[in-house]
């Protein structure tokens, strides 16, 4: 119940290469904007208590993407979160295909219409609950044009992109209304 409590929200594989090469491929529901100017997103990565490649590779390496999930790797994407041990890729594991692009360092998501490129710029421990909040800046931006708007706007129901509920419902929206900048009456 609290899991889903908060409502739809954004999934995403977050994609890492250890020192050694091996790539990784993790499903996140906690990603966040944090800024602009320079542009920053951040997501919560659940307490260290096991091993956590991705976390590994971020601090060891700097770099990491994350890559929206679509209707059409929905289950692929889930399959992410079995814990598969040191060395064992979710990409050898899946369907999904890592793709290298302009000598970014950290595998992106092929099928993924929309991939991001970060540099990881600080870790931020929330002694609560033993999470820990990962910031990074966007260094690389990768978007399909089909779904690209005229003034930038970026129409997610084109892609498909997909939300979760709790950590096992996905959803595709299907209805976007756009309202304008408000300003006080």
């Amino acid at each position: 119940m609290i899991n889903s409590i908060s409502g739809y929200k954004s999934a995403n594989l977050i994609g890492t290469k250890s020192k050694t090469g091996e790539t990784n491929v993790a499903v996140f529901s906690s990603v966040v904007h944090y800024g602009s100017n320079p542009p920053i997103l951040g997501f919560v990565l659940r307490p260290t208590t096991v091993k956590r490649n991705t976390y590994d590779n971020i601090l060891d390496t700097k770099y990491y993407t994350i890559n929206h999930i679509n209707e059409a790797i929905i289950e692929d994407a889930h399959h992410t979160s079995a814990k598969y041990p040191e060395g064992i890729s979710e990409f050898d594991k899946t369907e999904l295909k890592e793709e290298f692009k302009n000598d970014f360092y950290a595998p992106f998501v092929k099928q993924s219409a929309v991939q991001i490129g970060l540099k990881h710029l600080q870790s931020i421990d929330i002694k609560a609950n033993g999470t820990i909040l990962i910031l990074g800046e966007i260094t690389d931006l990768h978007i399909n044009d089909a779904i690209i708007e005229p003034d930038g706007f970026i129409d997610l129901m084109k892609a498909k992109t997909a939300v979760v509920n709790g950590l096992d419902t996905y959803a595709i929206p299907t209805k976007n209304k756009r309202l304008t900048y408000q300003r006080p009456k």
